[in-house]
């Protein structure tokens, strides 16, 4: 004997499994309009950071803006100071209104450079000779080093060019020239900076023979606002430590890298790679 089977589905009664049915829809529906609220939050605050983030590079810049300026003015007060100290010498006046004529031209350059990185323009960029960028650093810097016991080499190629914004590159390199006569100030020492060209990239270091940076700090010395000058060192406070991160943001804006070798009471390298366009 063939017994029927019903193929209708028992395992909930009619009105339960209707009812399982529409509680899973409602949880579905639930759950994407979870989603699409979170989503919405989330764009939310996404856009806030884009302010906050605008803000922040806003007030970053205007603090790396004011350390640029007083690299450039710094020498235009002392060669003034040098002129009202003697009136009589008429060429050390003309050298000085040279200076600073060449000074503001560069103050303009700087911040126009600077505001366009801070506003996320593409920069101007050309082919620099990067020994005449080098040279130009140290005719604007009042003070000769030799004075210092410093004795600064060059070993730059010949006719070497980088494409990049002159005025920007000039800014890492005269920093990095500053903070490298600082660090000899005590003892004095040498200062070289070297540039070569490789198959894909140039090369460009400062090196110097002064007190280096201890293994601590490496990992954050191209952080904004960090500083190994702080109040209980005893090296003076005579910057804001705004300097490297300012280096590390124009080399990356260049495509290139920016690093750093040291090691206590036995110098420091700053080595910047830029690539061959």
């Amino acid at each position: 004997m063939i017994i029927g089977v019903c193929c209708r589905n028992n395992f909930f009664p009619d009105n339960e499994g209707a009812g399982f049915v529409t509680r899973i829809l409602d949880q579905r529906r639930s759950l994407h309009h979870q989603l699409a609220t979170q989503r919405n939050r989330n764009d939310e605050l996404e856009t806030q950071m884009g302010h906050m983030q605008a803000l922040a590079n806003l007030g970053l810049t205007s603090a790396m803006i004011a350390h640029e300026m007083n690299n450039v003015l710094t020498p235009l007060g002392t060669y003034a100071q040098l002129a009202l100290s003697h009136p009589e010498d008429k060429q050390l006046i003309q050298k000085t209104l040279q200076k600073t004529a060449l000074n503001a031209r560069r103050a303009s350059k700087i911040l126009q450079s600077m505001l366009a990185m801070a506003n996320g323009r593409p920069q101007a960029k050309a082919s620099c000779n990067v020994e005449a960028l080098v040279k130009e650093i140290f005719q604007c810097l009042a003070r000769d080093f030799s004075k210092d016991s410093i004795t600064v080499v060059l070993e730059i190629e010949r006719d070497l060019a980088v494409w990049a914004d002159g005025i920007s590159l000039q800014q890492v390199l005269m920093n990095l020239i500053l903070n490298a006569r600082e660090a000899m100030l005590e003892a004095g020492g040498l200062l070289t900076i070297a540039a070569k060209q490789f198959d894909e990239f140039v090369r460009i270091e400062v090196r110097d023979t002064g007190c280096g940076i201890a293994r601590e700090h490496m990992q954050k010395i191209f952080e904004p606002f960090f500083t190994t000058k702080t109040e209980e060192s005893e090296a003076p406070r005579t910057g804001a430590g705004l300097g490297l991160a300012f280096c590390k943001r124009v080399i990356q804006s260049h495509d290139g890298a920016i690093s750093v070798d040291s090691e206590l009471g036995h110098g420091t390298t700053f080595r910047i790679t830029l690539p061959i366009p």
